[in-house]
């Protein structure tokens, strides 16, 4: 695939062509349908593993591509972290129980162009504490997303998210970024989801990234476990995640990865 499209900043960040958009928005779509068909399925006593075989059979039945299979080794199209797993946790036998809250994060390959997102579910009757985080978390992304206009920086993203977490007791992961795509998985930048106002690389149109704030009810500290992708909080406390792939336009931002459905939060079926 191509992966020299566009020009690159002197920060060595991608911009990409007007026409590169429609591929984006194909790829999110994708992703999204997926993490909307799944939500059904989140349910007390199914298995991550099982979760995650719907999710590959899914991208198989779309003639797409999963991104995360024989990335650095990995065997699963999707991520599952349960409770006070931060990232990263793989799919297998473990059973979820009532009350557990679960990030699923899915990244496809169509036509070349990579699609990223991940949302939060609850299976079963999510405690307080639990709703509070889930809804802090995802007010703290959509005000990074609010951030992204040309003339900003990167730093403005993370400030807004920080403000937003932190003025509700709660914190920010520092461990774990989000990151440029579009034909590839990973690329510069980094997007750090805490920062200063007005530092960091200048937004420009026709940049696109993720935006993936992981928030912690505990302290932000996490450690990775002995299979090397695990990452858990520190101090056990939950934590959640909400991903989506955005690209920036003339006037502000375009997120590619919106949920057809309108599922993207776990309370849409309220």
């Amino acid at each position: 695939m191509d992966e020299t499209r566009g020009r690159l900043t002197k920060d060595g960040i991608r911009i990409y062509e007007d026409a590169d958009f429609a591929g984006m928005h194909k790829a999110g779509r994708l992703a999204a349908e997926i993490l909307d068909e799944i939500a059904e399925h989140v349910v007390p006593g199914v298995t991550t593993g099982a979760l995650d075989e719907l999710i590959t059979d899914r991208i198989d039945q779309a003639e797409a591509k999963s991104a995360t299979i024989g990335y650095k080794g990995y065997k699963h199209a999707s991520c599952i972290s349960v409770n006070h797993v931060v990232c990263h946790g793989i799919p297998g036998e473990k059973v979820i129980k009532d009350g557990d809250i679960l990030n699923i994060d899915v990244t496809v390959i169509v036509d070349g162009w990579f699609g990223d997102t991940s949302r939060m579910y609850v299976a079963g009757k999510r405690s307080k504490k639990a709703e509070r985080l889930i809804q802090v978390t995802h007010d703290a992304l959509m005000a990074g997303i609010d951030a992204v206009k040309p003339g900003n920086t990167f730093g403005d993203i993370g400030a807004a998210i920080q403000r937003y977490a932190e003025g509700h007791r709660m914190s920010v992961v520092r461990d774990f970024c989000g990151h440029g795509l579009g034909r590839v998985f990973h690329a510069p930048p980094n997007v750090l989801h805490y920062g200063k106002p007005g530092t960091g690389a200048v937004l420009e149109e026709g940049m696109f990234f993720t935006i993936e704030p992981m928030i912690n009810l505990g302290r932000p500290e996490t450690k990775v476990l002995a299979d090397d992708w695990t990452a858990v909080t520190r101090d056990k406390s939950l934590s959640a995640q909400f991903e989506h792939s955005v690209g920036v336009t003339s006037d502000g931002v375009e997120i590619f990865t919106l949920s057809p459905s309108g599922r993207f939060h776990p309370t849409w079926a309220e």
